[in-house]
Parts: C-alpha cells; sequence; structure tokens
C-alpha cells in the first residue's frame, strides 16, 4: 500500500527490446524506485534512458536501483562472448523469473531495495515478503502436481528463455528455432531442427507471444507436434494478472498441447 507502481514493458512485448515511448522519460524522472529484472534482460533500451532521465537516485549503483537477480543463481553463463553467437547475455540467462523458488529471491532483493528508500516501511515490506513466500511455497506444491504428467518431455522454444522453468518442472530443453538468441533462423538450420525432432520424437514446441505463429507452426506440422503458448512476463494473456496466474498459464497451455497431440489419431 505504500508503493504506486508502473510498468515500462508489458506482457506482450520482447523484454529484450520494448519499443521505447517519449512518457517513458518523465516516469523515470519522477520515479522514487527503478525495479529491473537484472543480468543485463533490459541493457538494450533501459539503460540509455536511465542515463538521460536526470534522476540520480535509480541510477545502477544508487538506493533507488532495485536489481531483483542479486540473490539469484544464474543459469547458461556464457563461456566465450562473441557477437557471432548472437544477444548473449554475459551475466547468464535472465529468465529466471520463470522458476517460483526465484520469484521469491527476486521478492526478497525487492523488499530489500524498497527499505533502503524507505525505511519506515521495513517491517511492512518484510510482513508482505513473508506471506508472499508461504503463498510461493503453498503454490509450488500444487503446481508440481499439476506438472507431474510434463515430467521428462523433451521440448523445443523459439527463443532461450525456458531452461529455469523446465529444469523447475523436470522438462527437457531440447532446442531453439532461432539459431542463437535474437538470430532468426536459417532454412539449412529449420532442416537440421526438423530432422531433430523426429529422430528424437520431441513433439512440443513453446511459441512466446511477442513471436509470429508462422514458423513454430510450420515447425509442428513437419514433425506432427503441438505448439503450446509460452508467457515469460505477467500480461502476455488477458486472464494472466498475477505471478501465480503466469506459472498456471504456462504449466496449463503445456499440458494441453500434449494432450491434444495424444488424442489424435496416428499421423
Amino acid at each position: 500500500d505504500l508503493v504506486a507502481v508502473q510498468s515500462l514493458a508489458k506482457g506482450l512485448e520482447d523484454p529484450h527490446g520494448v519499443p521505447i515511448k517519449p512518457s517513458f522519460l518523465p516516469k523515470l524522472n519522477q520515479a522514487d524506485v527503478l525495479v529491473v529484472m537484472g543480468l543485463q534482460n533490459e541493457h538494450a533500451w533501459l539503460r540509455a534512458l536511465i542515463d538521460v532521465a536526470r534522476n540520480p537516485q535509480i541510477l545502477p549503483g544508487n538506493p533507488g536501483y532495485i536489481d531483483s537477480s542479486v540473490k539469484v543463481s544464474p543459469k547458461q553463463i556464457p563461456q566465450v562472448l562473441s557477437r557471432r553467437d548472437g544477444d548473449l547475455h554475459p551475466l547468464g540467462n535472465p529468465h529466471f523469473n520463470l522458476d517460483p523458488v526465484n520469484a521469491k529471491l527476486m521478492a526478497g532483493a525487492i523488499a530489500e531495495g524498497l527499505a533502503r528508500v524507505y525505511p519506515n516501511g521495513t517491517g511492512l515490506f518484510q510482513d508482505n515478503l513473508q506471506k508472499f513466500e508461504n503463498e510461493i511455497d503453498a503454490q509450488l506444491q500444487v503446481w508440481l502436481k499439476l506438472a507431474a504428467p510434463l515430467k521428462g518431455l523433451s521440448f523445443i522454444s523459439y527463443h532461450q528463455d525456458t531452461i529455469y522453468f523446465a529444469e523447475r518442472f523436470g522438462l527437457k530443453e531440447a532446442g531453439h528455432i532461432e539459431i542463437r538468441p535474437g538470430v532468426e533462423p536459417t532454412q539449412r538450420h529449420l532442416v537440421k531442427l526438423v530432422e531433430k525432432m523426429k529422430r528424437e520424437h520431441i513433439q512440443l514446441v513453446l511459441r512466446e507471444p511477442y513471436f509470429s505463429e508462422q514458423l513454430p507452426n510450420w515447425v509442428a506440422e513437419q514433425t506432427g507436434a503441438r505448439v503450446a503458448k509460452f508467457l515469460i512476463m505477467v500480461g502476455g494473456a488477458p486472464e494472466v494478472q498475477t505471478y501465480e496466474d503466469l506459472i498456471t498459464f504456462n504449466l496449463e497451455s503445456l499440458l494441453a498441447a500434449v494432450q491434444s497431440r495424444n488424442d489424435a489419431p496416428n499421423e
């Protein structure tokens, strides 16, 4: 109740390339706090805005800059950095929010950051953090039970953003439609991907909402797989209004795709 929140990035947008709007600068100029995902998730568009917003409070290293990744253990940290490898994140894969255990760590970082800026609210922030952690702990048991039929299932996704979700719920990330992060596929890459899916009997394709349906649908048609919508952020679908909604939506989307495949006649 002590915080008024505005989001620059929307759930249907690519978080790595949010379209910049003139309204962003006054929002940043007047903000007491800026919360970022971190691990350079927003570096391509947000850093330049911060530099010209004339608000030292929210500059990196200052009290109002809250990096929600500081307590998270990153995955997929590249061993070698080269522009040939696409939009690699040198600090690790920044889509850690899709693991509910990490959501608790993110909330902890945010609570600490809010307390830096408004010490009088520390008790309330900590109380609400504890409530959130308890809710996630309880809901995680529900999600794990819901995800049980997916355990061991191999899939491909459009972008490299599924590893935290997959490892938490026991799925296997087998490949991507992009050649490398941010690099669209060539015909040769797609042919090899289809061959791999047929050879390994991969029957599920995940599509993030900010990518076109065309390539995921084509890959699915070539292999007999099913496409499932996979959301990266809250707001990626009208009914997804909370973090709990986000994880539930993704699990149910995958389950529905798998079930539709199982119900289909032999092809």
